[in-house]
């Protein structure tokens, strides 16, 4: 007999009913060291290698049952824009994004936004020297497998 299929870990929670938009790395360059925009990594068991200077580890996996409390945070301390990444920002990212998106219209927030920054860490790392100075733990040689 064959085993039924592994659920991913998503499949408890709803399906985003937001696109978040997404935020050019360049800008999020730019913004670092604004108190208006934060950083989300999403990643868990792949978080390796380094992290963008400044932004906040919650695993994609605990996320939704957590944006209440990221969202009274980021109220608190006049966050305007909340930008989640995974390594290519194409599943964890943007379903995080989507979460806290859905969130803010729930609270008919409008100061607040939601965003996915493009193309995750990988993306970063790609766009050369920059951008690899502003991590924090970053290895290079962990991300030649990615070239």
């Amino acid at each position: 007999m064959s085993e039924a299929p592994k659920p991913n870990w998503y499949d408890a929670f709803p399906a985003p009913n937001t696109t978040a938009p997404l935020l050019a790395r360049d800008a999020a360059l730019s913004n670092l060291s604004s108190s208006h925009l934060l950083l989300v990594d999403v990643r868990r068991t792949d978080y390796e290698g380094g992290t963008i200077k400044g932004s906040l580890n919650l695993p994609a996996q605990s996320f939704y049952m957590n944006r209440a409390v990221l969202y009274d945070l980021c109220k608190r301390a006049g966050v305007k824009q909340v930008a989640f990444y995974c390594g290519s920002s194409s599943g964890r990212g943007p379903r995080c994004s989507g979460w806290f998106a859905d969130y803010l219209v729930e609270k008919g927030e409008t100061e607040m936004q939601s965003l996915t920054l493009a193309e995750g860490i990988k993306g970063w790392v790609k766009a050369g020297e920059s951008f690899t100075a502003a991590m924090e733990g970053y290895v290079a040689e962990y991300w030649k497998q990615f070239s």
